[in-house]
């Protein structure tokens, strides 16, 4: 089960950004909605007016049991918190777009319906325009983790609407440099990615609509979200639960 927001938590959702739904956080586009579910650090599932997607599927089947079925899966890089093949294997046998690195471990039969994409490839799916960008470290003492050019992040165009996945990343020129985000996820973990002030400087940098911290482990939400308020993007902060009571 998954846990409740605590008090300040909830406080900042509801001040900062669409509250969270019985059924999930809700951006309108043209077309409809988009529903987003959060379901553990770095993996969501994406309604879309044509169809549902899973992003970076961990954690095993149970974690996706009373959540839509996938039609795209979208894998960004190779980490176990992003790509796991038990949890790929339990789900249904749809299209899967993934960076290179990850498309060539997978079996024969699951690379057969997977489109490789690399950093600036676009591609269509779903009837949404899906395009690759770059996520990697740039911090001397973190570049091992995330070498530039190997693992994606993803921006979609939904209806009229452009929604960034960054993956695991820091505050990248690629990233700054990113425009007319609606919603935008982020990742806010040391060693790995972003300190919450990286994160917020870009934010101020590429001025998402909306901005939700994840991949986020003991990170400090309350200050990113003041960084990002300070920084002056406009960007409205949007606290979900991506952890249970147990991480």
């Amino acid at each position: 089960m998954r846990t409740a927001l605590t008090p300040a938590a909830l406080t900042l959702a509801i001040l900062a950004g669409p509250a969270l739904a019985q059924d999930g956080f809700r951006h309108a586009v043209e077309g409809g909605e988009v529903v987003i579910h959060p379901v553990d650090h770095a993996s969501m599932v994406l309604e879309t007016p044509s169809g549902v997607i899973h992003v970076d599927p961990v954690g095993g089947a149970d974690l996706y049991a009373d959540l839509p079925a996938p039609d795209l899966i979208l894998i960004t890089h190779e980490h176990g918190d992003h790509y796991d093949q038990p949890t790929l294997d339990a789900l249904a046998a749809v299209p899967i777009i993934a960076n290179p690195a990850v498309a060539g471990m997978l079996p024969a039969a699951m690379a057969e319906r997977t489109t490789v994409m690399e950093n600036g490839d676009r591609a269509q799916a779903l009837e949404i325009a899906i395009e690759a960008v770059p996520a990697y470290n740039i911090t001397e003492d973190r570049l091992n983790f995330h070498p530039q050019g190997r693992d994606n992040g993803y921006v979609l165009t939904i209806g009229d609407r452009r929604f960034l996945i960054a993956g695991d990343t820091e505050d990248t020129p690629e990233l700054r440099a990113l425009e007319d985000i609606h919603v935008a996820f982020l990742p806010m973990n040391l060693p790995y990615t972003m300190t919450v002030g990286q994160a917020a400087e870009a934010v101020t940098a590429f001025a998402p609509d909306f901005v939700y911290p994840y991949h986020h482990r003991d990170s400090d939400l309350e200050e990113f979200t003041r960084l990002v308020a300070e920084g002056g993007s406009g960007a409205q902060v949007v606290i979900a639960p991506w952890y249970d009571d147990a991480d």
